[in-house]
């Protein structure tokens, strides 16, 4: 945790309600594609890297920013730091990035990137989350990913 907050006061949101689980995605025997609402579904509940709170409570990540195509296996992600030049937006990505790669079949290529027009340092945050070498580097770096790792898990880890 930082000593000192960049966005003392962040504005909450109301939690989308759980999805219901229907007997046919139950049904091991039945095949169903990956969608926006099971992208999000994995990463709504990761923690804010300054804050207790999750990313879905303060609107980081939302369902409708999530595209999916199971078809060419791709996951892309967009997500919206809380502040304009928010330090954390970074490892906020990379947490989003770490928990997809965990959680999906090694087949889909995740993108995460800032949504447009919410940084001012975008553009350069955005080459730095798409550098799958830069990623590799980050996550050899131990205290990172305890960072990351918290953020995923939240307090109970």
């Amino acid at each position: 945790m930082m000593e000192s907050l960049e966005n003392i006061n962040p504005k909450l949101y109301k939690k989308i309600e759980d999805r219901l689980i229907t007997a046919a995605e139950e049904d091991e025997d039945i095949v169903d594609a990956f969608d926006a609402r099971e992208i999000f579904d994995l990463i709504r509940n990761i923690n804010d890297p300054e804050h207790p709170l999750t990313l879905e409570e303060l609107n980081v990540v939302e369902q409708n920013l999530i595209e999916v195509n199971d078809a060419e296996n791709i996951v892309n992600v967009k997500f919206t730091p809380t502040i304009p030049h928010c330090s954390m937006a970074t490892l906020i990505g990379l947490s989003i990035r770490v928990q997809l790669l965990r959680a999906l079949p090694p087949r889909f290529k995740v993108n995460v990137e800032i949504t447009p027009g919410t940084h001012v340092s975008e553009t350069a945050l955005n080459k730095q989350l798409a550098d799958k070498e830069r990623v590799a580097a980050a996550l050899e770096n131990s205290h990172l990913v305890e960072v990351i790792n918290q953020c995923i898990c939240g307090p109970k880890c």
